[in-house]
C-alpha cells in the first residue's frame, strides 16, 4: 500500500524509503546534528542507542557511513544523527559541507545491540568521550521522556568545555531532575571562560568521586578504542562486575550479539606466577602477577620512593628494562614517559618475567 501522510501513524519508516533532511543544527566546531523525516510522514521505530547507515553521494562514488542515532524513539516523527568530522573524514565532511534541508538520501537500519532497553536497570552509569556521547544522549532523552525519575550518572570526557556536545541540553535536563548527575572532564579549559568541572584524564580516583556507587550501576561506554580500554581497565581493577558493562565503538558499531567482539582484557590472578629482576640491586624475586612492583620491592628490603601508592603523584616512577607490566594509573605518568619505558611501581603488575632499574 502506498504511504500517505494520512496514515503515517499506523506505519513505521522502513529503509526501502529515502530520508529527507529536515534540519541542520551546529553543535560544536566541525560537529552538527542532522534531523531527517520520512517524505510520506512515516514514524521511526528503534531502540535508544542504536545506529543507522547512511548512503552518502560523495565525489567519486557513494560511500556508506554508520552513525549512532542521537535522537530518541520517544520522539518518533523524526530521526537525528550528530556527526563530527575527523582529520580523515570523507562521508562526514561531505555531510557538513553539502547536506542541506530538502535533500534526500538512502539509509539502512536502524540496528544495533547497544541500548539500555536490552539491559534495563534501576541505576545507570554512562561513560563517553567525544562523539561517543550520541548514544548516551539518545538513552538519556528516552529516560527523561519516560516520565520516571532517572538515576543516571553521566560521565563525559572532551577536549575543552566548548567541545562538549549537547552540553546545554543536558544541563537543562539536569536542572530539572535530581536523578541526572552530569560529570564532565576536559583536557583543557577555554580561554577567558571559567571552568568548574573536572580537568584531566579520566581516572579511577575521578570515577570514584563522580559515581561513588559505580559498583551498583549498569555501565554503558562509548568512545575511541583507547578510551574504552582505559575505562575497562579501571573498572576491572576496582572490582566491578564486567557482566554489567556494555560498550559501543563509534568506529565499528555491532549489529548483533554474534558480531560482538570478545573483550580480551587483563584480569590479574594470584595463581599466576611472575618474576621481577631488580637489575641495579642484583636481586631476582619470584612473585605473583597480582603483586605490584612497589610491594615486591618493599618486602625485599629495597627502597623505591613513593607517595600516594595509587598512581597519582608519580613519585615511584622507575625505568623498565624488559618484559611487560599491566599498569592502571591515575595520571601520575605521561604518555611520553610510558613510551620511553617508564612505569609507576605502585600500580604496575608484572606479567611474567620483567627487569627494572632498581
Amino acid at each position: 500500500m502506498k504511504k500517505t501522510r494520512a496514515n503515517w501513524a499506523q506505519e513505521p519508516w522502513s529503509d526501502d524509503e529515502y530520508l529527507e533532511c529536515a534540519m541542520v543544527v551546529p553543535e560544536t566546531s566541525d560537529c552538527a546534528t542532522f534531523t531527517f523525516r520520512s517524505p510520506t510522514g512515516a514514524w521511526f521505530d528503534y531502540q535508544p542507542g542504536q545506529f543507522i547507515t547512511l548512503d552518502l553521494p560523495v565525489p567519486g562514488g557513494n560511500v556508506q557511513r554508520t552513525y549512532t542515532i542521537s535522537s530518541s524513539p520517544s520522539r518518533p516523527l523524526s530521526i537525528s544523527v550528530t556527526v563530527k568530522a575527523q582529520f580523515d573524514s570523507l562521508g562526514t565532511r561531505w555531510m557538513l559541507d553539502h547536506l542541506r534541508p530538502g535533500m534526500k538520501i538512502k539509509a539502512y537500519g536502524p540496528s544495533g545491540i547497544f541500548s539500555s532497553h536490552k539491559h534495563p536497570a534501576k541505576k545507570y552509569l554512562f561513560i563517553s568521550a567525544g562523539s561517543g556521547i550520541t548514544p548516551m544522549m539518545s538513552m538519556t532523552t528516552w529516560e527523561w521522556d519516560s516520565g520516571n525519575m532517572p538515576d543516571i550518572v553521566f560521565v563525559h570526557a572532551a577536549k575543552s568545555p566548548s567541545e562538549i556536545i549537547f552540553r546545554r541540553r543536558l544541563e537543562q535536563f539536569a536542572d530539572r531532575v535530581p536523578g541526572l548527575k552530569l560529570r564532565f572532564t576536559v583536557e583543557e579549559s577555554d580561554k577567558f571562560t571559567a571552568w568548574y568541572g573536572y580537568e584531566g584524564r579520566l581516572s579511577q580516583i575521578m570515577l570514584g568521586l563522580m559515581a561513588p556507587d559505580y559498583l551498583e550501576r549498569e555501565v554503558f561506554c562509548c568512545g575511541p578504542e583507547p578510551f574504552m580500554q582505559a575505562v575497562r581497565d579501571m573498572l576491572i581493577s576496582l572490582g566491578y562486575d564486567m557482566d554489567h558493562y556494555h560498550q559501543e565503538s563509534f568506529g565499528a558499531p555491532v549489529k548483533s550479539e554474534a558480531e560482538a567482539p570478545v573483550l580480551d582484557d587483563v584480569e590479574l590472578s594470584d595463581e599466576v606466577k611472575a618474576q621481577i629482576n631488580f637489575a641495579s640491586s642484583n636481586l631476582v624475586v619470584d612473585c605473583h602477577e597480582t603483586d605490584t612492583v612497589l610491594a615486591v620491592a618493599k618486602r625485599s628490603g629495597l627502597n623505591i620512593p613513593s607517595g600516594c601508592t595509587f598512581g597519582l603523584c608519580g613519585t615511584c616512577k622507575i625505568k623498565k628494562i624488559s618484559g611487560d607490566v599491566h599498569m592502571v594509573h591515575n595520571g601520575g605518568i605521561s604518555d611520553d614517559d610510558i613510551e620511553a619505558g617508564y612505569i609507576l611501581a605502585c600500580c604496575s603488575n608484572p606479567m611474567g618475567k620483567i627487569a627494572v632499574e632498581v
